[in-house]
């Protein structure tokens, strides 16, 4: 009797024990897909907004001056060189990364599909995360692969035009980090 005593004693010992094991070891709570895009967009809508660098190629040049935004001042002997003047209006929504308000185009030849200059946008918009996928453990944290856009909202109607030209890049794949934080997940990093 004794015995059969110290064994239910030390049954119920061992339970209580796996009981106060297993209780300690809880396991991660999940991340979901909306979650962690709420958080990257949180990120970004807390961050200075950003301006815009936008590539114009001979459309995009064509398209400026449709909008009234540049006009051609002076034309070159050989045809396609040509020198283009700020408006009051392109002042308003680009500016030059020479901070000068002349557009030099100079292209290698009269039909130069390479040829191109980059304004800078005069409007700052916030960056924008969507399609967030591949959300895997990676030790102690989680990572998630996602596509950061630019946002044109802000841009006049012409100038989102010209950014949609070729050689724009609008959108790059990022990935994100997050950590546990008192038993939620934060964002730890994005790269």
């Amino acid at each position: 009797m004794k015995n059969a005593g110290k064994i239910h004693i030390l049954g119920a010992l061992a339970l209580l024990g796996v009981g106060l094991l297993a209780a300690g070891c809880k396991s991660a709570p999940p991340l979901a897909q909306a979650d962690a895009l709420s958080m990257i967009q949180a990120k970004y809508d807390q961050s200075p907004p950003v301006n815009t660098d936008i590539v114009v190629s001979d459309l995009g040049m064509r398209q400026g001056v449709t909008a009234k935004y540049w006009e051609g001042i002076k034309k070159y002997p050989n045809g396609y060189w040509a020198d283009f003047k700020l408006t009051p209006d392109g002042k308003k929504v680009v500016k030059l990364s020479n901070g000068g308000d002349t557009i030099q185009w100079r292209p290698d030849g009269p039909n130069d599909p390479h040829y191109s200059i980059t304004v800078t946008t005069v409007a700052a918009n916030h960056l924008k995360a969507r399609d967030i996928h591949n959300i895997e453990d990676v030790g102690n944290t989680k990572t998630a692969e996602y596509t950061e856009d630019v946002d044109l909202s802000g841009l006049p109607d012409a100038l989102q035009s010209i950014a949609q030209d070729p050689g724009n890049q609008l959108s790059t794949m990022r990935s994100a980090t997050f950590a546990l934080d008192g038993g939620a997940w934060k964002l730890q990093s994005i790269q």
